[in-house]
């Protein structure tokens, strides 16, 4: 286990790593606060029009060059469907209305990605498309012509969703 707490954020003391419900957890010596990782959370937008589904092409590693649906991080506190609508209108410049949730996929595929992706359809509200953010391109993809894929959650969907 890597662990990331070093020191307690209550009173300073040095962290050890012990037995704790059923885990190995920092836990401080002094005043027994313990640490509990929370899980990281993803939000996604499958947005499909004319038998199209939009993608968009990751310019940030990992999976740099390879495609996926416009997703992103969900903020503490942040509504998961707003935050797939945010993302969705950072990296491509689109509005859409999360409508309904396809799936929640579990498993981190890599160090710093999501422990949970929540991927909603969604309605195109407005806008051009346009790459920005995470994304230096977008495209409308027909199920039987998709281009290389970033992410395992990526693939489960279409897959899932293909006509």
């Amino acid at each position: 286990m890597e662990q990331e707490i070093n020191f307690c954020p209550r009173c300073g003391t040095r962290v050890s790593l012990q037995e704790k419900f059923g885990k190995l957890r920092p836990v401080c010596p002094k005043c027994r606060w313990i640490h509990f990782t929370d899980p990281k959370v993803a939000a996604a937008v499958l947005l499909e029009q004319d038998g199209r589904v939009l993608l968009v092409r990751r310019v940030n590693e990992p999976f740099r060059g390879l495609w996926t649906l416009p997703a992103g991080f969900v903020d503490a506190g942040e509504d998961p469907a707003q935050a797939a609508e945010r993302e969705c209108l950072e990296e491509t410049s689109l509005t859409v209305h999360a409508t309904q949730v396809v799936d929640v996929i579990a498993g981190r595929e890599h160090p710093r990605g999501a422990d949970f992706i929540i991927v909603y359809s969604a309605q195109l509200v407005s806008g051009v498309p346009q790459a920005g953010d995470d994304a230096d391109q977008i495209g409308w993809f027909e199920q039987s012509n998709l281009p290389p894929l970033a992410f395992h959650a990526t693939q489960k969907i279409l897959s899932e969703t293909k006509s």
